[in-house]
């Protein structure tokens, strides 16, 4: 059997991803709220014309919940399948993963108070 090119496994490799970032947007209730909020501040990103700078803080302020949330969830889903009783241990690992995404929210929440606040008042 011939092996499959690099390009090739590369064209794959991004089909899966995209399928894992529709299946958490399609199934996760945090995620289907961040995307939500995305959306808000997206738009106001164009009212109030921000900078390109804080274009690309933004933008990486919601790659990073996004993402970090993604990484969550899919901790959560391991634990569950590893261990779907009731388990210590588990929930301990659970909640160090959700106060991972509770950091870069908090941080997330900060930056757009930094870009917005004064551009409100």
């Amino acid at each position: 059997m011939p092996k499959e090119s690099f390009f090739k496994n590369r064209i794959k490799s991004i089909g899966f991803a995209l399928k894992g970032m529709f299946l958490l947007l399609r199934t996760e209730p945090s995620i289907k709220i961040q995307f939500f909020i995305t959306l808000i501040v997206t738009a106001c990103g164009f009212y109030f014309e921000i900078s390109s700078t804080e274009w690309i803080v933004q933008v990486l302020a919601i790659g990073m919940v996004m993402g970090v949330e993604g990484v969550n969830t899919a901790i959560e889903k391991i634990c569950d399948y590893i261990q779907p009783n009731l388990d210590p241990k588990i929930g301990f690992i659970k909640d160090i993963s959700a106060g991972a995404v509770m950091i870069v929210s908090v941080l997330a929440s900060i930056i757009g108070l930094i870009i917005y606040v004064p551009k409100i008042f």
